[in-house]
């Protein structure tokens, strides 16, 4: 996915004004990041997306209307189509999963302090997958238990036999949920070789999402 060129145009998505008005003071103060519209709905969001072109929608679960999974496929269906950032006070395992399911770039507690929203906006608009600490551990060793379907080619060992040592690091790092800035931070490496270490991972591995990717990386043992 490319990088927006300008400032990163994100819509928010919360039937909470309060929530709606803290989520866009701290985004307003965020360099190179603009709330271009906010909608109290998913159906309301979905239009306002088909209208301003975001990059990212912020998207609360539980709202009136349609809530925010059932709003996931008509945002996903635009051209050019926003990465989703599922926004929720409760890190529920089912709505993790069936929203990862349904195509969303991650999932975001609101407890999580200002810069922790401020870095998912950025890694959900680098193509990062986003996922709370608080929630990362727990959805995948749901989708572990529930035998969530992964690209055919054998066991985990030979999927990842070749893989470099370093594409092995990385894979590692992807299944503890880390985003492509913490991993750069990690290894003392550029985020652009990250992605390369990436996109060679999925290509190897016959992967297609970073969270299949970090499934693979615990049926093979290389995560806890």
């Amino acid at each position: 996915m490319t990088e927006p060129a300008g400032p990163i145009r994100v819509l928010l998505a919360d039937d909470e004004a309060m929530i709606r008005a803290g989520v866009r003071l701290i985004l307003r103060h965020a360099e190179g990041i603009e709330v271009v519209a906010e909608a109290p709905d998913g159906r309301r969001a979905a239009e306002l997306a088909a209208a301003h072109h975001p990059d990212v929608v912020l998207l609360d679960i539980r709202m009136p209307v349609c809530d925010g999974l059932a709003a996931i496929a008509p945002l996903l269906a635009l051209d050019p189509a926003p990465r989703v950032v599922m926004l929720s006070t409760f890190g529920d395992d089912d709505n993790v999963v069936r929203a990862l399911r349904e195509g969303a770039a991650g999932f975001l507690l609101k407890d999580e302090g200002p810069q922790e929203l401020i870095s998912a906006v950025r890694a959900a608009a680098a193509g990062d997958a986003v996922l709370s600490p608080g929630v990362t551990g727990a959805v995948i060793s749901r989708m572990l238990t529930a035998g969530e379907p992964h690209a055919a080619g054998g066991a985990a060992d030979d999927r990842i036999a070749r893989l470099t040592g370093r594409e092995r690091e990385v894979l590692a790092m992807l299944g503890e949920g880390l985003s492509n800035q913490d991993i750069a931070a990690r290894l003392g490496i550029g985020t652009g070789t990250v992605k390369t270490h990436v996109g060679a991972i999925l290509d190897k591995t016959g992967t297609t999402s970073r969270v299949q990717a970090a499934l693979l990386a615990h049926r093979a043992g290389l995560a806890p």
